[in-house]
């Protein structure tokens, strides 16, 4: 056996339990700094804030790079697995999408540093945008179906063209308080009910 196939079957094996947790704990602690204070904040930050040493991060996420993609795709993956979640326990589908899109609009609006990111000339932030739409296109789709299926919505909305608009929304938040980004995606969403 050569340190390929020992790389591999280390790389197949699945992390424990407690790995996962910690792992985890340190996105979540990542995430909640990168939105206080950007996705270059200090890694002594997301230390404390996560209640390990410096060396835990660096040995889960060797460069920044990796982890600010770890924590954009646990950000993602919990925005996909809410869609289903809140079609299970919401009273109705409209309700569901509405929920769902305040919980994308908190995952736009929170990316401070993000887009700038991903729009650098690193080739390892190339698939976030396409994993992005992977992932959160088919969960947006299913609410909207759901939602038109149940009567509430008018047919033939298109997801793609619906989180375009609340990224647009979004995007206009910034330092004018009287812009209220929450309010404009409510309208959004208002406005995609159906005339009775």
């Amino acid at each position: 056996m050569d340190d390929n196939d020992r790389d591999a079957g280390r790389a197949a094996r699945p992390k424990r339990a407690d790995a996962r947790r910690n792992e985890k704990a340190l996105l979540e602690a990542a995430a909640a700094v990168f939105v206080t204070s950007g996705v270059e904040a200090p890694i002594r930050d997301i230390a404390a804030k996560a209640g390990v040493g410096t060396a835990t991060i660096y040995r889960h996420f060797p460069t920044r790079a990796d982890l600010i993609v770890a924590v954009y795709r646990h950000q993602v993956e919990a925005l996909a697995e809410a869609g289903p979640a809140l079609r299970a326990t919401s009273e109705t589908p409209h309700a569901a999408l509405g929920r769902w899109i305040d919980l994308f609009v908190d995952f736009l609006v929170t990316k401070h540093g993000l887009a700038a990111v991903l729009q650098s000339d690193d080739p390892c932030f190339d698939p976030l945008h396409s994993y992005f739409l992977d992932r959160l296109l088919p969960v947006c789709t299913q609410l909207l179906d759901a939602a038109a299926a149940a009567g509430e919505i008018r047919t033939g909305q298109d997801a793609y063209e619906l989180m375009r608009g609340v990224g647009s929304l979004c995007a206009g938040a910034g330092t004018d308080p009287r812009y209220d980004t929450r309010h404009l995606v409510e309208l959004l969403i208002a406005g995609l009910r159906r005339a009775h």
